[in-house]
């Protein structure tokens, strides 16, 4: 299943990003860059992103095509396919930054999931950002396998793990002192359905933590995008070496 866009963290501060517009949603746009720090310059300064603002049809086309012309990326505000990249609806649990985005196709939509799930996170989640970010050091030296260290802490941040970001009281220094139980060894989905919400809790936690995964036919891309890009992939019926760390084989049922 392709992707329509690529979401990426772009740092702005105090990069010069073209603005052009006036109005309501020129302004909008103007806050959000400058709270994140970037300058504003007008058409004829060198950057490399350019937000259009322009209601009139023809002048905000012409300005785009421009833009696009010098090789700038170009959110064109409102018209979504004019745009090489959009603005998200952002939850800011700093450092944690959650990002909601359709396209472009609706920001209405967009916005109202930011609202329902900025009432669900906690408002620590970035303390627990920022002791894992501390504790970098301490899980190498308890974890030195990059493997291990990675399924110690997908368990960690699992639901009803003693790391779940929904929770307010992690402490991840306790947590590294405790030790951590590690899952490895080889688990068999057999999937009732072609649809990824009808995985269990503990069978998407499988396969976002699996090292490996195997696929028999039938199993769409669509579940198989459940698991981590840089897992191992290997169709039913290839030459499977041993593997160390947790291997998941999906099936149909």
């Amino acid at each position: 299943m392709s992707l329509h866009s690529l979401p990426l963290f772009v740092r702005l501060a105090g990069r010069p990003v073209i603005l052009l517009g006036e109005g309501e949603a020129a302004d909008a746009k103007r806050r959000l860059l400058e709270r994140a720090g970037a300058v504003i310059v007008g058409e004829d300064a060198a950057a490399a992103l350019a937000v259009v603002a322009i209601e009139d049809e023809d002048a905000a086309l012409a300005a785009v095509e421009r833009l696009k012309a010098r090789g700038l990326l170009v959110n064109a505000v409102d018209r979504p396919a004019l745009c090489d990249f959009t603005t998200p609806a952002i939850i800011d649990r700093a450092p944690v930054l959650i990002a909601i985005g359709t396209g472009g196709v609706s920001a209405g939509l967009a916005a109202a999931l930011r609202q329902r799930l900025e009432a669900l996170l906690p408002a620590g989640l970035g303390r627990l950002a920022d002791q894992l970010h501390h504790a970098r050091a301490a899980l190498r030296a308890h974890y030195p396998d990059g493997a291990t260290r990675r399924r110690a802490l997908g368990a960690a941040l699992a639901a009803g793990g003693a790391l779940d970001p929904m929770r307010e009281d992690a402490d991840v220094p306790r947590w590294i002192a405790g030790g951590q139980a590690i899952e490895q060894g080889r688990v068999r989905i057999a999937l009732a359905s072609p649809d990824p919400d009808a995985l269990t809790l503990r069978q998407a936690r499988w396969l976002a933590n699996a090292d490996r995964v195997v696929f028999h036919p039938g199993v769409p891309a669509v579940i198989l995008d459940r698991a981590r890009a840089d897992a191992v992939r290997e169709a039913w019926g290839e030459a499977m070496a041993a593997h160390d760390g947790l291997t998941v084989e999906l099936e149909m049922a």
